[in-house]
């Protein structure tokens, strides 16, 4: 019995693949599948795997941003009612406030009430207005001599006038009166010296400026930072 001749790899011819012993055609076709698997996992679905990784991650973010938002969404409603409240309260401690024609005659009576209180006015003297969102201020730059119990009154006064008046102070000093020659004063009298500002309400003309000017202040800040 003839025994068959072992047929080396190296024998192998592959341009005549038809005539390679049968067990080699069977591997080699088993080999160019492989690769062919292996080819078609890293070109097709291993892309695919890595975006429908990203894809769901997307959709992990998405809920939770709904999520969230439609928690906010929830709250809308009840945020919508205190804005409005607070808005409404604004406006009627605004209204409480000076309004345009009676700020002159508020400056006369605070110093009518100075003066009514004992205090010496050295100097009182209203500069011009500074209007803001939803209200204006004054300033008075003053220079007032008393006592103790003069000064309280003045404040006791201007707290009963009829409407509603704030004051506020800046760089104000209270020092005993200098007397002649620059010695103290002995009848224990006070200087009160510096700067107030009292405040009332724009009307909605005023308010509508006010806004229009703060738009277009946003718009130019926005135009020069593009």
């Amino acid at each position: 019995m003839s025994q068959k001749k072992k047929v080396k790899l190296s024998d192998l011819d592959f341009n005549n693949i038809g005539n390679w012993p049968q067990n080699y055609k069977i591997g080699f076709c088993v080999l160019i599948a492989a690769l062919i698997l292996l080819l078609a996992y890293f070109l097709l679905v291993k892309g695919k795997r890595e975006e429908l990784a990203n894809l769901e991650r997307q959709e992990s973010d998405l809920r939770r941003d709904f999520e969230d938002k439609a928690g906010r969404a929830a709250n809308l409603e009840p945020l919508k009612q205190q804005l409005a409240q607070m808005e409404q309260v604004l406006q009627q401690m605004l209204r409480q406030l000076p309004s345009k024609t009676e700020m002159p005659d508020l400056i006369v009576d605070i110093s009518q009430t100075a003066l009514s209180s004992g205090l010496a006015n050295e100097l009182f003297q209203p500069g011009p207005e500074t209007p803001k969102e939803f209200y204006a201020e004054k300033p008075i730059k003053l220079r007032m001599v008393g006592s103790y119990h003069q000064f309280g009154a003045f404040v006791s006064g201007v707290a009963s006038l009829p409407r509603v008046v704030i004051l506020t102070m800046h760089d104000i000093s209270l020092k005993p009166k200098p007397g002649k020659g620059g010695i103290t004063a002995g009848n224990g009298a006070l200087e009160l010296s510096g700067t107030v500002k009292t405040y009332r309400y724009l009307d909605e003309e005023e308010t509508a400026i006010q806004e229009k000017k703060s738009a277009e202040a946003t718009a130019k800040n926005k135009g020069g930072g593009a």
